[in-house]
């Protein structure tokens, strides 16, 4: 294991869209937050901890901490984990809570990769997903992040919102511009008991269709793609040497261990999630811990690998107990030029990515 997922679940207020294990943030509760955060980083237990390679600080809105609660975090964790120098550590911020001064201060613990939820460079999409920022406010995020010294930038972008193509292209044409390293293109999912999955049933018109997005999204693949933009997974774009290493790690099945309230780990064979609720979190408990089972772990090997462009390795399958060749449908897929194959490993055509899953189905055993 090399890679630590940390999960702060506070933000100023909920966006329109948001599932995510998230609450509007509290002083008190922040405070009590970091204190049973950093005792389970303490308190963890585990002989096969390798250098620590990536960290990854998801929420939430990270940003939203003060400087002396970031640093508690990391005080623990170096003092815990053996980190290595060359450590990719990413954290996500806002453009609305970011400050010079944080931003400075992230440079100096070591954080050297930010992914910066912008979402949208439209001020209707903004507002009606209520994200607080103004499109001015995110591209001056990006400079704040340069000045700091932080030059490894990611952007998150949604597709699905009611814009033209050429709109949104102005745009990504703006943050490359800006010196943007990496794009997470997602597209937009309503998610049950979220204030847009009411809106949306009162006003369909008010996103795009299905069709019409996955149209945008080949498009979005192109532009990236003439502005030297590589597409090492589905919904992931990013100027070479600029891939996000700790993502590629839970793409390829590597081994992880997640800090905080919801945060998910795999390790030893298991997975297992902590409690999404305050009082359990800070009891210890878990939502869940499961073995995986063969199978498991080949659907998993099978549905992640075909996600990127790295692939699936047959021999890996084959050590799993399933020969992936003896697959009727995968020589099929590779007949039609479907599935393409390298040596060992076997990846899907990024023509197909707008329907891998109907694809992964059909190589499952």
């Amino acid at each position: 294991m090399s890679a630590i997922y940390i999960h702060i679940p506070f933000c100023r207020q909920k966006c329109a869209y948001c599932a995510f294990c998230s609450f509007a943030k509290s002083e008190d509760k922040i405070d009590e937050y970091i204190f049973h955060l950093t005792k389970e980083i303490e308190s963890f237990n585990y002989d096969k901890v390798e250098g620590i390679d990536t960290i990854y600080i998801g929420g939430g809105t990270p940003s939203l901490l003060k400087t002396y609660q970031l640093k508690r975090i990391f005080d623990a964790l170096y003092k815990k984990f053996k980190v290595k120098k060359d450590a990719e550590i990413t954290i996500e911020c806002n453009p609305n809570s970011l400050t010079l001064a944080k931003a400075k201060f992230y440079n100096k613990l070591g954080i050297n990769r930010v992914s910066l939820g912008v979402q949208s460079l439209d001020k209707n999409n903004l507002k009606l997903i209520e994200r607080l920022h103004s499109p001015s406010k995110a591209l001056k995020a990006i400079d704040i992040l340069k000045e700091s010294g932080i030059e490894n930038i990611s952007v998150d972008l949604l597709i699905g919102l009611k814009e033209s193509f050429s709109s949104f292209a102005f745009h990504l044409q703006q943050l490359i511009e800006k010196g943007v390293k990496h794009f997470s293109l997602y597209m937009l999912q309503i998610e049950r008991g979220t204030k847009l999955e009411k809106l949306v049933n009162e006003n369909r018109d008010l996103l795009l269709n299905d069709d019409a997005c996955v149209e945008f999204y080949q498009k979005a693949v192109e532009f990236l793609k003439k502005n030297r933009f590589l597409q090492y997974e589905i919904s992931n774009f990013a100027l070479r040497g600029f891939e996000s290493r700790h993502n590629i790690k839970y793409w390829t099945g590597s081994e992880y261990v997640g800090f905080g309230m919801s945060a998910h780990s795999f390790f030893s064979g298991k997975r297992f999630a902590n409690s999404s609720n305050f009082k359990e979190y800070y009891q210890g408990k878990r939502e869940f811990c499961e073995q995986l089972t063969l199978q498991d772990r080949i659907e998993e090997l099978i549905m992640l690998g075909l996600r990127c462009s790295y692939g699936t390795s047959k021999k890996d399958l084959k050590n799993l107990g399933y020969n992936i060749e003896e697959n009727a449908n995968f020589l099929e897929l590779v007949k039609q030029k479907i599935i393409k194959e390298k040596g060992d490993r076997f990846y899907l055509n990024p023509s197909f990515y707008g329907v891998s899953n109907d694809i992964i189905i059909k190589l499952l055993p």
